[in-house]
């Protein structure tokens, strides 16, 4: 029988057929289940087996990048980005998505997928490799890989041309260095958006361009950014992976031509919180080279946008100012238009368990709000949240249902919303997470909501997740006649939120790639 096992791994290691390969490899592990070999044997053949998944994984490092890099094609694997990724990262997440769909999803599919994608010659995109293979899965008409991808991926010849957007950074705090590091990550060939300038106050000279670089070039939280950054003083600028990012400074925004610069037709983000109404983000308009402007906070007398929500309800063509909304709200929204449109909710309450901000005291000291003034991170400090209300003005159905309050804790980054929910048809716990994780799956939120599959989550492990919303399956608690439900949400509050603002930015810039999730 050992005879027999190692023949059986010898022929998974020499066919490239995708289905077959999966069949060896089922077949392999029920044998190894029922019958014995030599420790030594197995061993052999598990490190053969090893180093062909790191094999496989390096070839799909390689085609990723050339996707990227010559066609502005990006892959995803069930939402997670993969550009940047190193093998051990690579597989880890082939893993994941295996877990995540209950299929034997493997690295060689994800290859042999990929390698028929970039042989399409398609325009610029944004392609979740994950949600092929699981779908090459389900299709109940084996059909060729190339068949299969062609098939899948015919409207993508259909999508027009795309006009590369300049953005203009005004503010450069916390969001805005995880804005300037997503944005120049993802520069590719320039045919999506493009980092042109940075606006700060006060003097620039090489110290504080230095400064500047620094905190650019290293995070306590985010850890290093993965690329370069100098500065050339001369021309007041950074020099952030080889492309020049112009920063001003300005003491108002009317007061900047960005043509100047040679910057036309830009968005601006504003990230600096001190303009927070139309009348107030109006003044971007005035400044010429600025046709749109995205505000990092809740806004005042301006649609206040939760991506994957509610975006589509306002056209660009017509409408120049728009917000993010908050951190909070991109978390909880999401997931409640899930709970809402399957189960409907009757009231509720929101409070979210918040990483301390800035806007904290580092030790005791005066404050204008209550308790705030007590150092953050030795304390947890209660505090309001206008994130409850807000979410009515995305989900105009939740308008006076949701009370809310927040609890500063002292940890720099990552934060959990909980929802208690009274629902208006009864759901059990099984129910409500099948739920959760269809959406997560497919449909419109899908780039929203993260199926969280462990039961070891804590804050420190969604640092650095892409979605603002992680969902925890684990933690979901039901009553026992359905109708009383709390959902634990976590978000990283700054690199999720980032994310969310990027989305939002591509769509009013009209920087729209085909997709596919």
């Amino acid at each position: 029988m050992v005879a027999f096992l190692l023949i059986l791994t010898d022929v998974f290691l020499s066919t490239n057929s995708l289905r077959n390969r999966l069949k060896w490899v089922l077949l392999l592990k029920i044998k190894t289940k029922n019958f014995n070999m030599s420790f030594n044997e197995l061993y052999e053949k598990e490190l053969a087996f090893q180093a062909e998944r790191r094999r496989a994984a390096v070839e799909l490092i390689r085609i990723i990048s050339d996707l990227w890099y010559d066609d502005t094609i990006e892959l995803v694997l069930f939402r997670n980005q993969l550009n940047d990724r190193n093998v051990s990262e690579i597989i880890s997440l082939v893993d994941y998505a295996s877990d995540f769909v209950e299929k034997p999803i493997s690295i060689f599919e994800a290859v042999e997928i990929a390698r028929e994608i970039k042989n399409q010659k398609l325009p610029p995109s944004k392609l979740d490799i994950g949600k092929l293979v699981y779908e090459f899965h389900l299709d109940d008409k084996p059909k060729s890989v190339k068949d299969f991808v062609e098939a899948k991926l015919k409207e993508a010849k259909n999508s027009g041309e795309i006009e590369p957007k300049d953005v203009v950074l005004y503010g450069f705090g916390r969001i805005g260095r995880l804005l300037a590091r997503e944005l120049m990550a993802r520069t590719g060939k320039g045919n999506l958006m493009r980092l042109r300038a940075i606006v700060t106050r006060g003097e620039i000279n090489e110290s504080i361009l230095e400064k500047r670089a620094s905190l650019l070039r290293n995070d306590s939280v985010h850890g290093d950014f993965h690329g370069t950054v100098t500065v050339d003083a001369d021309k007041n600028s950074l020099i952030i992976n080889g492309l020049t990012v112009n920063v001003i400074s300005a003491n108002s925004p009317e007061e900047i031509d960005y043509t100047a610069y040679g910057i036309f037709d830009a968005v601006v983000i504003d990230n600096t919180g001190a303009y927070r109404d139309k009348e107030a983000l109006g003044r971007h308009l005035k400044s010429k080279g600025i046709s749109k402007v995205l505000l990092t906070a809740p806004g005042k007398g301006v649609p206040n946008i939760v991506h994957g929500v509610n975006h589509l309800e306002y056209d660009p063509n017509k409408v120049d100012i728009f917000s993010a909304a908050s951190c909070t709200t991109n978390a909880i929204t999401p997931v409640l238009k899930v709970i809402e449109d399957n189960f409907g909710v009757e009231y509720g309450h929101l409070e979210t368990i918040h990483a301390y901000t800035n806007d904290q005291n580092l030790v005791d000291n005066m404050h204008k709000k209550y308790r705030r003034g007590r150092a953050a991170a030795l304390n947890m400090v209660i505090t309001e949240t206008g994130a409850g209300s807000a979410v009515a003005k995305a989900l105009p159905s939740f308008q006076g249902k949701l009370t809310s309050n927040a609890i500063r804790v002292p940890v720099p980054n990552g934060s959990l919303a909980i929802l208690n929910l009274r629902l208006e048809n009864a759901a059990s716990k099984e129910t409500i997470n099948g739920m959760m994780k269809k959406y997560a799956l497919e449909g419109d939120l899908v780039e929203q909501i993260k199926y969280s599959l462990s039961n070891e989550l804590v804050s420190s492990d969604i640092v650095g997740t892409a979605a603002p919303a992680i969902f925890d399956s684990y933690a979901t608690i039901s009553s026992n006649d359905g109708k009383n439900v709390i959902l634990y949400v976590w978000y990283d509050n700054e690199f999720g939120y980032t994310h969310q603002v990027i989305r939002l930015a591509r769509y009013i810039s009209k920087v729209r790639r085909f997709n596919y999730y």
